[in-house]
């Protein structure tokens, strides 16, 4: 087991044995899993959604349900496999009932995801939907350049990180999850895909 393995099996046991926040009670009473994150440790690009669901709730991995099949097809269009990436969520446990994550929540998970990406070193990041977009554009410092999704889908920023990053580039994505709600916005979310396929590959 190389150091990226063992600080991430380390982040996977304080998460099993969290004991904070109503998600982590209610995880343990309905003996659901933590979702901590799958995929490649020296992965070149790192997919952040939001929270896990039902089906990831009860196997302990991301998108692993219907929209998960959306973003494996997407990963696959543009010539990458799923097991080459890092997939994870800023929350690492279930909302009830699939609601949006509370801010509260998205505060005391984030920085089990921030030592994630200082792990791993992606070059690139990738959100998918508003919630992680907001975060991480917060977070790199591109706050001024946020607005809607809606307007910024698909968009690439650049930035200089310190430390092991370096120069990274975010790009923000729809959550796979619209393809199954509104069919039009699949073939967005394909095209939107295609920009990783020109800074990846």
């Amino acid at each position: 087991m190389n150091n990226r393995d063992e600080q991430l099996l380390q982040i996977k046991n304080e998460l099993l044995e969290l004991k904070d926040g109503e998600l982590a009670d209610l995880r343990r009473k309905t003996k659901m899993l933590p979702v901590i994150g799958e995929g490649s440790h020296e992965a070149k690009i790192m997919f952040v959604g939001e929270a896990p669901g039902k089906n990831e709730a009860a196997t302990g991995r991301p998108f692993c349900g219907a929209s998960g099949k959306v973003l494996t097809a997407m990963v696959e269009h543009v010539g990458m496999k799923r097991e080459d990436v890092y997939v994870t969520n800023i929350v690492k446990d279930r909302p009830p009932d699939n609601r949006d994550p509370l801010p509260q929540e998205i505060a005391l998970y984030a920085p089990f995801l921030d030592r994630q990406i200082d792990i791993i070193q992606p070059k690139v990041i990738a959100t998918l939907g508003r919630f992680s977009m907001a975060y991480i554009m917060n977070k790199f410092g591109l706050a001024a350049e946020l607005k809607s999704i809606s307007q910024i889908h698909g968009k690439v920023f650049k930035v200089k990180v310190s430390g092991g990053l370096g120069d990274l580039t975010i790009i923000t994505l729809y959550h796979p999850a619209v393809a199954l709600y509104n069919g039009s916005m699949r073939q967005q979310l394909f095209t939107d895909f295609e920009i990783i396929k020109k800074i990846v590959l």
